[in-house]
């Protein structure tokens, strides 16, 4: 049995491991921010393999960062098994005798997950409930880190604590040759991202002040296009479907149902991205595209936004934010988004102001 290391000595005890995994069942935003922390388990362990478990939007982003060697794909969504019956699967996992696992989120089903690849190794970070039989399953924990630090950053002092010495964070995706080609094929340059969808319409600015801010920046510029993106969800769709009727301009183009290399290479070539809270802002980030990003001020949001001169926020107050049944759940926008006006978003966006201002 492999003796359990001490937590400040981790890495040094580990640092012979050859065949790595790290479990994190999020989706888009979430493994994004894994990234950095991923570059830095390659840094220090460079002769391992480093393999993901993740979701399968998760997976197709971290087959972009150059630091993973297999991204394993977990079924998650509305009609997947529980994750016990994914057996061929674990036994898959656990024929590849991983030495070391680290998961960076805590939640119940990645914990379990994690002790069941049979790694001799396990480290994780506490979530944000505790459970008796946690140390069962996994030996080592790392509390829970600041929400004052970004995501990704978060996940790297993980690392810190584990004795690894951080370099600066970095994401480098590799964007897929097919992807750029066709990018530079559909996308005029230094166009700007409309991202008008979120996971949630809670999230989400209002169609008609969408509108009204394409209209004015193709009224204002008339070198200037805009590109919008959005999943096959039908919501999604619609939304589309109803910016381009009512703006009705051939500036602006819409782009349905990309792939995740194809919506990273027009995103990367674009100057700018408008949004909501929602994942395609932190693909932007990892770009490094300038953003302008529209929140709630709920309890978090700092820990996803962006940070640095080129990205800009706007936060509204939400008086229902993180109540069990919101008020604006039964209808069809957010009130307290619906506050930020397009005049103000464009004004923000001639002035090229740094930094975030809030709407009192």
């Amino acid at each position: 049995m492999t003796t359990r290391p001490s937590l400040p000595s981790f890495y040094n005890e580990t640092r012979a491991a050859r065949k790595i995994i790290v479990v994190d069942l999020g989706f888009l935003g979430d493994s994004i921010h894994l990234i950095p922390a991923l570059w830095e388990i390659k840094g220090h362990y460079p002769q391992a393999e480093v393999h993901t478990l993740s979701a399968p939007v998760g997976a197709k982003v971290l087959k972009l960062a150059p630091c993973v060697d297999r991204a394993w794909t977990f079924p998650l969504g509305p009609q997947s098994p529980a994750w016990w019956r994914h057996w061929d699967m674990i036994r898959a996992l656990r024929r590849e005798r991983f030495d070391l696992a680290f998961n960076f989120s805590g939640a119940d089903r990645a914990i379990f997950l994690t002790a069941l690849t049979g790694a001799r190794w396990r480290l994780a970070q506490s979530g944000t409930r505790d459970h008796f039989w946690k140390t069962w399953l996994i030996g080592d924990w790392v509390p829970r880190r600041s929400g004052d630090l970004p995501v990704f950053e978060q996940r790297r002092q993980t690392l810190a604590l584990a004795g690894c010495e951080l370099a600066a964070p970095k994401f480098d995706l590799k964007l897929d040759d097919a992807a750029r080609a066709w990018a530079e094929q559909v996308i005029p340059p230094r166009a700007i991202h409309l991202s008008i969808n979120a996971s949630t319409h809670l999230k989400e600015w209002p169609l008609a002040h969408w509108i009204a801010l394409a209209k004015t920046l193709l009224a204002e510029d008339s070198t200037l296009h805009l590109i919008a993106t959005g999943s096959a969800a039908p919501r999604e769709q619609a939304r589309l479907q109803s910016l381009t009727d009512s703006v009705a301009n051939n500036r602006l183009r819409v782009l349905n149902s990309l792939t995740i290399p194809q919506l990273a290479a027009a995103l990367a070539r674009c100057r700018l991205h408008v949004g909501a809270d929602s994942g395609v802002l932190h693909l932007a980030l990892a770009l490094n595209v300038p953003t302008l990003s529209l929140f709630r001020d709920y309890a978090g949001w700092k820990e996803w936004a962006p940070r640095g001169l080129n990205h800009r926020h706007l936060i509204v107050p939400c008086p229902c934010a993180n109540q069990k049944n919101p008020a604006c759940a039964v209808l069809d926008y957010a009130r307290c988004l619906a506050e930020i006006q397009p005049a103000q978003v464009m004004q923000l966006l001639r002035e090229g102001t740094h930094g975030t201002q809030r709407k009192r």
